[in-house]
């Protein structure tokens, strides 16, 4: 009985993947999932044309649908519960839903549209989540700064903006870790509660 008693039961912590079609969301949470992730990956149709924007990614043939989901346990008194969103802007009616419970959200960005990204960043801003902006390294796309990322999509200094690689779990890993950095930061920023004083027991 007392071996039951001193199990740590991990603090479960809802994170939201984001950013445009194409960016690595599905990418980046099958590349840290510690479970077979949850992925709603459709074929792209005809019905798309003309309405989703594929410059850059010309040759993507399937999209999120619903949500990507996965889990990474970081420590044992913590484990982030991953929800993908959509890319598309038209289907950003569920990104409501999927952050309700969101502690913060990483928004993935690809500099060979990075245009791509500033709804996504929009969205976020306007509703007062932590967030940070990870630049995915594409093969084959022109390097940029992360300073002329931020300063292209008109980030504040306050947000974390770094490169990363969706396919690599340790650049994964660093991702979420600054977030919840600045998760932490955010939530001290605002008075102590119970969920902060869990996070950072």
């Amino acid at each position: 009985m007392s071996g039951c008693s001193d199990r740590i039961v991990p603090l479960a912590v809802k994170i939201v993947v984001s950013g445009g079609l194409g960016v690595g969301k599905t990418t980046f949470i099958r590349a840290i999932s510690e479970i077979e992730p949850l992925s709603t990956e459709a074929a792209m149709t005809e019905a798309s044309l003309g309405v989703d924007s594929l410059d850059g990614v010309e040759s993507k043939t399937t999209t999120t649908v619903a949500l990507d989901f996965g889990r990474i346990t970081l420590d044992p008194s913590i484990a982030l519960y991953l929800f993908g969103t959509p890319g598309q802007a038209r289907f950003a009616f569920l990104w409501d839903d999927l952050m309700a419970g969101a502690l913060g959200t990483v928004v993935l960005a690809d500099t060979r549209r990075i245009g791509e990204s500033s709804f996504a960043v929009d969205h976020f801003e306007s509703r007062g989540l932590p967030f940070v902006l990870a630049v995915n390294r594409f093969d084959g796309a022109e390097r940029h700064s992360t300073g002329q990322v931020r300063d292209a999509l008109r980030l504040s200094d306050s947000v974390p903006v770094l490169e990363c690689d969706a396919r690599d779990r340790g650049s994964v890993r660093d991702v979420l870790g600054t977030l919840m950095d600045r998760v932490i930061g955010a939530r001290a920023d605002s008075g102590p509660d119970s969920r902060t004083a869990a996070l950072v027991r």
